[in-house]
């Protein structure tokens, strides 16, 4: 072999070297980015997961300038019930003699802060009015002297399962302690006594202090019937849905069938409140700190 040859044979080899070398860590790059790929999608679920929160708005009306003496049971249920769900892992925002404007500017925090994946609760505690087949929570500063008034005075709970339900939240809890004689029934000609049936969204639990059409009247306790069953049943291991449905049966037990709450369930999935671990499911990490909102 003369020296042109062995030359050209050099450079042949130098050649074909770099286009292995080129071709290996094409290789290498297409792996990694593979690998990358696979791993996105887990990384979306830990962060969804991460993202997931526990929160529960709770309101409590007592002052109503209509009524002949202010609801004691509606504030010291609210900050009961406050300090239950806190424990359970729920940031709390409550709400105290809330005005129209209050509720409107407390459900829009709600909102705010409700991710994909949120388990959300709702509780009332105050006046509640039906009018139209539907169910509103009324404010402390509502003007109602005729039906159509309690829905523009008025806050729906239809409205806030909604707003649950746009913002992706998983599960959907309502307690309404708001079947109350209130003082505007007198002014209606055409009236139905109590809370309208709610219609609840997919994966919702919803848990009312009487039967439909039903209304009841405050004991002198510092809680509400149905609140001190539901505290009572917070502190044992069940199921949400056994929470509530256990509740039913006490306070229809302690009122001698004189009041019996409904319960209505659209859940799909089993969710449970564990005071051991403070945490609804096993799959949702802890909620942030609880915040409180106390109205003058």
């Amino acid at each position: 072999m003369n020296v042109g040859q062995l030359y050209i044979t050099r450079q042949l080899v130098g050649v074909t070297y770099c286009i292995i070398s080129m071709a290996l860590l094409a290789i290498g790059a297409r792996a990694t980015l593979d690998i990358h790929t696979s791993d996105a999608p887990r990384v979306v679920f830990a962060e969804e997961s991460a993202g997931a929160t526990q929160l529960a708005l709770i309101i409590g009306n007592g002052h109503y300038p209509d009524a002949a003496e202010p609801l004691h049971q509606p504030i010291n249920d609210a900050s009961g019930l406050a300090d239950a769900m806190s424990r359970h892992g729920f940031d709390v925002d409550m709400v105290e003699d809330a005005t129209k404007a209050d509720m409107a500017n407390a459900i829009e925090r709600l909102k705010s802060r409700i991710k994909p994946g949120s388990v959300v609760m709702l509780f009332f505690g105050g006046y509640g009015v039906q009018s139209g087949r539907e169910s509103y929570m009324i404010p402390i500063d509502a003007m109602i002297w005729k039906e159509s008034d309690v829905r523009h005075e008025g806050i729906s709970i239809e409205a806030v399962l909604d707003v649950m339900k746009e913002r992706g939240a998983r599960a959907k809890l309502v307690v309404l302690d708001a079947s109350r004689r209130n003082p505007y029934e007198r002014r209606f000609r055409s009236y139905s006594h109590g809370l309208a049936p709610i219609n609840a969204p997919i994966n919702a639990l919803i848990l009312s202090s009487n039967t439909p059409g039903k209304v009841g009247d405050d004991s002198t306790n510092e809680h509400s019937v149905l609140v001190t069953e539901l505290l009572n049943e917070l502190d044992r291991e069940v199921s949400a849905e056994g929470v509530f449905n256990k509740t039913r049966t006490a306070v229809s037990r302690v009122s001698n069938g004189e009041q019996i709450p409904s319960v209505s369930s659209s859940l799909v999935e089993d969710l449970g409140f564990s005071p051991s671990d403070s945490s609804i499911t096993s799959s949702l990490p802890p909620a942030a700190s609880r915040t409180s909102a106390s109205l003058p």
